[in-house]
């Protein structure tokens, strides 16, 4: 490999192992303008978009540890990346999808889990991680409020016993 391809190939490689998931799309047919509005949806979830060339993001994907790719990257591919959680790019591209019916989301990965475009989709389907956590926030702490009102409820009727006798002996 020249050493042009091999920096590119690095590159790619230090982008895979920054961050926890990408998604392969098929870009075909996309102009400028709507790549780039692509890009600023993806943004606030604090995913990137980026053209890659099959061959070298073949090499790259092998050398971070996945599974080999041979076979499912084809034709034009842009590769998305992020910090944050998959959900929120899912989102950005299905709801961008919506719009233009580009781009075509191919497969993603997890970890080093593999992701089919169906699979994808579902989780775009999911609520925001926050809601998720508030939801599971509010089923631990159900128990708790429960158990908190079973304590008092004895001594708080005993209050109640002795102010009625305090307020019927006045």
């Amino acid at each position: 490999m020249r050493p042009e391809k091999k920096f590119i190939s690095a590159e790619y490689l230090a982008r895979l192992n920054a961050s926890p998931f990408f998604l392969v799309v098929d870009y075909r047919g996309m102009s400028v303008p709507q790549f780039s509005e692509l890009r600023k949806r993806l943004r606030p979830s604090g995913a990137e978009l980026h053209v890659v060339k099959s061959t070298i993001f073949r090499v790259a994907a092998k050398e971070a540890g996945l599974a080999d790719l041979s076979g499912a990257l084809a034709g034009q591919i842009a590769v998305v990346t992020g910090s944050k959680d998959i959900a929120a790019a899912a989102k950005a591209i299905k709801s961008y999808q919506a719009d233009n019916d580009k781009p075509k989301l191919q497969f993603g990965y997890l970890g080093n889990q593999r992701l089919a475009a169906e699979e994808l989709r579902a989780i775009a389907e999911l609520p925001p991680l926050e809601v998720l956590q508030g939801k599971i926030l509010g089923l631990l702490q159900a128990p708790a409020q429960k158990l908190v009102a079973l304590i008092n409820t004895p001594g708080s009727q005993l209050a109640r016993v002795i102010k009625a006798k305090a307020d019927k002996g006045e």
